[in-house]
């Protein structure tokens, strides 16, 4: 007996206020430093008696794996910077939630740098070198200049929603100009004829794809199109929808808005200014699901993008070219699927 409290006298630190390393819960537990790191580290195989032991003392200690540290052996930070546009955390929060989920599965941190707008990547990019991450998803738009600049500094990068094909880089997108030109294809079977196509921000590729998506099903066919220039805001799609209804140049009967944020923005213009039969005098249609789409104040035709099947892809090419640099470009296309809401009516 006197012996095992010896035994236990000797393996007893006093720290006096420092912090605990994983040297000091080896000895206290009893088993080597590469134990305790095994406990600590994802996947890895230890024995539930070791486990034990080095939770334990790692309880007694206070002590906390140092992920920094972790970093510094191993030549990786484990944090990804994900760039997205100030719209487009505002209209798919889940994209983030789900970024976010899917890497903390790998026990990978995200680092969030929000633009103002598209061509503030530059700006941004100055920010994230000096955090050493290991790689970076893109929901923007990047020059060829900022993409070797990643390239030069063997940063894997991988765009979310956004297309490159002229470019060595990977990619995840949904079908932004076929999705467009199907809601647009429906519109015309149901027998509209006045459309008003409103786009999103000049800068935004997104918004440029809808809306070649959405003229080009158009064009050459007797019918009118007026092109409005929005912003995906709310309050811009109302002053646009404003500015077409009291023009007596136009009479619209469909509004193609290339998101839902403006679908809704004219939803609400034109039933509440303007008293309109929404579908039966004016069709109104969006794109991306929004979880507003859904309500039933709007229930919106709009297109759904498969964004969680896109964030899984996107999040998987990441991973794997931060393990295998090697790896040639992917690019992989999603198709988005029709929501068939109450505010039009697409044959």
């Amino acid at each position: 007996m006197k012996n095992k409290t010896r035994d236990v006298k000797s393996t007893t630190i006093n720290l006096e206020g420092k912090r605990a390393t994983s040297y000091d819960v080896a000895r206290v537990a009893g088993v080597s430093q590469s134990a305790v790191s095994r406990c600590f580290k994802a996947g890895a195989s230890v024995s539930a008696k070791t486990r034990a032991k080095v939770d334990g003392a790692a309880k007694s200690l206070g002590y906390q794996p140092n992920a920094i540290a972790r970093g510094l052996i191993s030549g990786r930070s484990n944090i990804v910077g994900v760039l997205i546009t100030e719209l487009t955390n505002l209209n798919y929060p889940q994209v983030l939630s789900q970024l976010n989920r899917k890497f903390a599965e790998k026990d990978i941190h995200i680092l969030l740098f929000t633009l103002d707008k598209e061509s503030d990547v530059d700006k941004v990019l100055e920010k994230v070198w000096q955090y050493q991450v290991d790689g970076i998803i893109a929901a923007a738009q990047f020059t060829e200049v900022q993409i070797s600049a990643c390239e030069d500094r063997g940063i894997p990068l991988v765009f979310y929603n956004r297309l490159y094909p002229q470019s060595t880089v990977s990619s995840v997108c949904c079908d932004h100009y076929e999705g467009e030109r199907s809601l647009v294809e429906g519109l015309l079977n149901s027998g509209r004829k006045s459309f008003v196509v409103m786009s999103g921000p000049v800068d935004s590729p997104v918004s440029t794809a809808r809306t070649q998506g959405a003229v080009a099903q158009l064009k050459g066919l007797a019918v009118d199109i007026v092109e409005v220039e929005g912003d995906y805001s709310y309050q811009r799609a109302c002053s646009l929808t404003r500015e077409v209804m009291n023009s007596a140049m136009h009479n619209p009967d469909a509004f193609v808005c290339t998101n839902d944020i403006m679908a809704i923005g004219c939803l609400d213009t034109l039933r509440i200014e303007y008293k309109a039969n929404i579908p039966k005098d004016i069709s109104v249609v969006g794109f991306d699901g929004v979880d507003a789409a859904a309500w039933l104040n709007y229930d919106l035709t709009t297109v759904l993008q498969p964004l969680e099947r896109m964030v899984e892809a996107a999040v998987e090419m990441l991973l794997e070219r931060i393990e295998q640099p090697e790896l040639p470009a992917e690019k992989r296309l999603f198709a988005g699927s029709v929501r068939h809401g109450a505010t039009a009516q697409l044959d």
